[in-house]
Order: C-alpha cells, then structure tokens, then sequence
C-alpha cells in the first residue's frame, strides 16, 4: 500500500500543475480495488479469480485513478482507456487531428516513439525520464507537450488524469488479464503505424 501512494504522490508530483498546497490535499479517493474487480468482472476484461499480481494492480489503479474520478462512470471511463485501445479508431476523431496538427506534434511524436522502442517497462521513473528527454529536445512543453504524449498512449489527448492511466499500462499488459492490456510501447508502435 506504501508503494502505491508513493507511486500516487510523484505521479501528481511529476504531471500536474499543481501548486504545493493543492499538491499536499489530494482529492478524496472513493473507490477501492474491489471497485476495481468489480468493474473488471463486469466488463468481462478479467473473469477468473484475481492473481496476487492482478490484485496489486487493482490496488495501484484505485489509488492513482480513484481520486480523479468524481464518480462510478468517471472511474469507469478512465479504466476503459486502459483495456481498450485502437489507434485507428483514435485517429479518426477530429480532437486527435487538432492535437496532431499543433506545432511541433509531429517531432514530439517520433521522439516518444524513439524513447519507447526500449522494451523496458514504462514505469513512473522511467515516464519522467522520457517526459524529461522530450523536454531537453523539443521545442515545446506543457500541453502542446502532454496532449500528443497523452493521445498516442492513453487514447485522448485531455488532462493530467490520462498520465495516471499511462503510469498503469505496463503493470497491466505485464498482469495477463482476459482482455490483454497494449503496454506503452505496443500502443506508439500502433499509433504510428496507423499515421501512414
């Protein structure tokens, strides 16, 4: 549970454009990882008992998730983001071109992928390298930044609620549930192979 609210504390820490006091009172969590089962079960993504491996998920998922999400369907939303992924089907919603057609999206793009191609699992640590790396190279930062990061891998180009849902994508592919989850790599791979 330590590692989880760790995991939590530098997500926001890393990706939001918090203040400090906004940073130190994070919103209240309303769901717990039996919502997370729950939810799972439901949408037929697992249907078998929970390994301790899948459970761990579930957990890091309601903590990172849970307090971004003001209710059921909110938090619902954001764990399909995670199950269900077609960079085909992203591309052709007009928010997705918007984003691709800023400045400087496109370098931001194939520099992600050149960043991820290493198999390593996309973990916090490793997301605030890559995010750090695109930085020191591009020409541009905040949401012309975040919003093609955020559309290529989590499916949309939104708000800092999406980094989360990033942040679980390895953990997931790497848990084996009955819907298999792309991990970060597998979804730029995707999504640029789509671009063509």
């Amino acid at each position: 549970m330590r590692d989880a609210k760790h995991l939590n504390r530098r997500a926001w820490h890393i990706f939001s454009p918090m203040t400090t006091s906004e940073y130190a009172t994070p919103a209240e969590n309303k769901f717990s990882s039996s919502d997370v089962a729950a939810i799972l079960r439901e949408q037929n993504w697992h249907t078998s008992e929970l390994t301790p491996k899948q459970s761990t998920w579930c957990e890091h998922a309601a903590t990172l998730l849970g307090p971004q999400s003001a209710d059921r369907p909110a938090f619902e939303n954001l764990l399909k983001l995670i199950f269900h992924y077609d960079a085909q089907e992203i591309l052709s919603q007009v928010d997705s071109h918007a984003t691709l057609s800023r400045y400087a999206a496109r370098d931001a793009l194939r520099q992600l992928a050149s960043l991820l191609l290493d198999p390593a699992p996309l973990t916090s640590d490793r997301f605030h390298e890559v995010i750090d790396a695109m930085k020191a190279n591009l020409d541009i930062r905040g949401r012309e930044l975040f919003q093609t990061v955020r559309l290529s891998l989590a499916g949309r180009p939104g708000e800092g609620d999406l980094d989360r849902v990033i942040l679980l994508l390895d953990e997931a592919a790497a848990a084996n549930f009955a819907t298999p989850v792309k991990s970060a790599r597998n979804r730029i791979i995707e999504f640029c192979a789509a671009l063509d």
